[in-house]
């Protein structure tokens, strides 16, 4: 049972890198469909980076806090807010649930709703984490 709690802080943790390292590559298909639907340029680059570095600070939190246990909770407060601003985007007008996974050939998108369930399913993880760690955070704890 003590291994539970450390186990899922790093699958969260594993899932923030792999997601985290696809915004330091070049131009992403999610970034770039909403700064086009939205008219809004500054979605592709610098938001893309700007969450690319969240989740790899998520990341290292909630591995460290395997180890010191006083980060962990804010791994995934920060998890949880990076995956929570993925879940409203997915039900924004520039999103959808229907999201762009890749560019396809001869331009446009490839669409999958597999990004949306990662983020309920990981977004729920990092919920649950948050929950058992309450007491020692800040916010969360204080009622």
């Amino acid at each position: 049972m003590t291994f539970i709690k450390p186990g899922l802080a790093l699958l969260l943790a594993a899932f923030m890198i792999f997601m985290g390292i696809q915004k330091f590559g070049g131009a992403n298909p999610v970034f770039s469909h909403i700064a086009a639907e939205s008219g809004l340029e500054f979605f592709e680059p610098q938001v893309r980076l700007l969450t690319g570095v969240l989740e790899m600070l998520a990341a290292l939190l909630l591995a460290v806090g395997v180890f010191l246990k006083r980060f962990e909770g804010l791994g995934a407060l920060l998890s949880l807010g990076v995956i929570g601003g993925a879940i409203v985007f997915h039900f924004s007008p520039w999103l959808g649930i229907n999201a762009p996974v890749a560019f396809a050939e001869g331009g446009g998108y490839v669409y999958s709703p597999m990004l949306f369930g990662m983020a309920v399913v990981f977004g729920t993880l990092s919920a649950v984490l948050v929950w058992m760690d309450k007491d020692k955070l800040p916010v969360v704890g204080k009622a």
